[in-house]
C-alpha cells in the first residue's frame, strides 16, 4: 500500500465519516476536472476534516484550488485497501459462526430419515403408532379439528422459539450488508466510468476505472461463494423444526389415512369454506387438514412472536 493508500485508511479508521467526505472530494474532483474547492464540498464535510485532509499531504495545491495527491492510491484506498480489502464493504463476517455443530447435523440426518415416512407406510405406521401412544389422552377428550390446532400451537410455540436461539439475525444482516455494499460499489465505478466517457477523460483514466470495475466484479463473485454461511445460519433452525414436526406430521397423517377416526369427526366447519372432510382436496391438492392445520399454526406463530416480541428482522 503506498503512503497515501495508508493515511486515507488511517484517517477512516480514525474517523468512519470520513469515507463519505473522501468519496464526495472525488466525485467534485472527477466534476471539475481533477480539481476540488472548499465552497464546493463545505455541505459534504466539516472544516476540520478538510483540514485533516491538507494536514495528510491528501490534498496538494493545483492551479485554482486543491487536487487529490495521488489518484491511483486515492481509489486503492476507497474501492480496495491493496489487500483485496474495500473500505465500502468493511464488514466482519466470520464463517465460523455459521458453522454447523455435529448435533445441528445430526438433526438434519434425522429430518431427511423421518421424510422417508411420507412413502413407505411402515415407517408412517411405526412413527404414528409411537406418538399415538403419547397424544392418546388429547386425542381421547378433543374433537380431531381441535387436536390438529393443538398441534398446530404447540408446533408454532416450538417453531418460534428455536428461531430466536438458533438462528442469528446479526449473522443474517453482515452478510446482506456486505452484499449491498458490493452492490452500490458497482453501482459507484460504473456511473464514474459513463461519466468520464462523457466528459472524453483520458485513455488511462477510463483504463483505470475498467480495472476497477473488473476487481469489484471479482470481490463480488467472491462474496457470493461465501454466502453459504448465510443459507446454513437460516436454514438451521429449520433442521430442528422438521425433526420435531415431521413425527407429528406422520401421526395426522396415519390417523387420518388409516382409518383410525370416526366418520363425525372427520368433517368440520371451516371459516369461509363451510362443511368440510379432512381428507378433502381443498387448495389443489391440499387436504382439508393441512390448509387447517397452516392457518392455525400461522396465526398462532404471528400472536406469539407479537407477545414475546420476537423479531426475526436481519439486523
Amino acid at each position: 500500500m503506498t503512503r497515501t493508500a495508508e493515511k486515507i485508511t488511517s484517517l477512516v479508521r480514525e474517523d468512519s465519516s470520513m469515507f463519505d467526505a473522501l468519496e464526495a472530494i472525488r466525485e467534485t474532483a472527477d466534476e471539475n476536472g481533477g480539481e476540488v474547492q472548499w465552497q464546493d464540498v463545505n455541505d459534504d464535510l466539516t472544516s476540520g476534516q478538510w483540514g485533516r485532509l491538507i494536514e495528510k499531504g491528501v490534498l496538494v495545491d493545483g492551479d485554482e484550488g486543491f487536487e487529490i495527491a495521488d489518484r491511483e492510491a486515492y481509489d486503492e484506498a476507497l474501492d480496495g485497501d491493496g489487500d483485496g480489502g474495500s473500505l465500502a464493504d468493511d464488514v466482519d463476517v466470520d464463517a465460523e459462526e455459521s458453522k454447523w455443530s455435529q448435533w445441528d447435523k445430526l438433526a438434519a440426518v434425522g429430518s431427511v430419515l423421518l421424510m422417508i415416512g411420507y412413502w413407505l407406510e411402515s415407517v408412517r405406521e411405526t412413527v404414528g403408532g409411537a406418538i399415538d401412544l403419547v397424544l392418546y389422552p388429547l386425542d381421547a377428550t378433543l374433537p380431531f379439528y381441535a387436536v390438529i390446532l393443538a398441534v398446530a400451537m404447540l408446533t408454532g410455540l416450538y417453531s418460534t422459539l428455536l428461531q430466536a436461539n438458533l438462528m442469528n439475525p446479526e449473522i443474517i444482516g453482515k452478510y446482506q450488508q456486505r452484499m449491498k455494499s458490493m452492490q452500490e460499489k458497482q453501482k459507484d465505478v460504473r456511473e464514474r466510468k459513463k461519466e468520464a466517457e462523457e466528459r472524453d477523460a483520458s485513455e488511462a483514466e477510463i483504463e483505470r476505472l475498467e480495472n476497477e470495475m473488473e476487481r469489484v466484479r471479482e470481490e463480488q463473485m467472491e462474496a457470493m461463494a461465501d454466502n453459504i454461511g448465510m443459507f446454513k445460519e437460516q436454514f438451521r433452525p429449520m433442521v430442528w423444526i422438521m425433526l420435531f414436526t415431521i413425527p407429528l406430521f406422520l401421526w395426522m397423517y396415519w390417523k387420518i389415512l388409516g382409518g383410525h377416526i370416526s366418520e363425525t369427526e372427520m368433517t368440520m366447519v371451516m371459516p369461509i369454506v363451510g362443511h368440510v372432510s379432512l381428507n378433502e382436496g381443498l387448495v389443489g391438492p391440499m387436504w382439508a387438514w393441512i390448509v387447517w392445520y397452516f392457518l392455525c399454526s400461522m396465526g398462532f406463530t404471528q400472536l406469539l412472536r407479537k407477545a414475546l416480541n420476537i423479531d426475526m428482522t436481519p439486523t
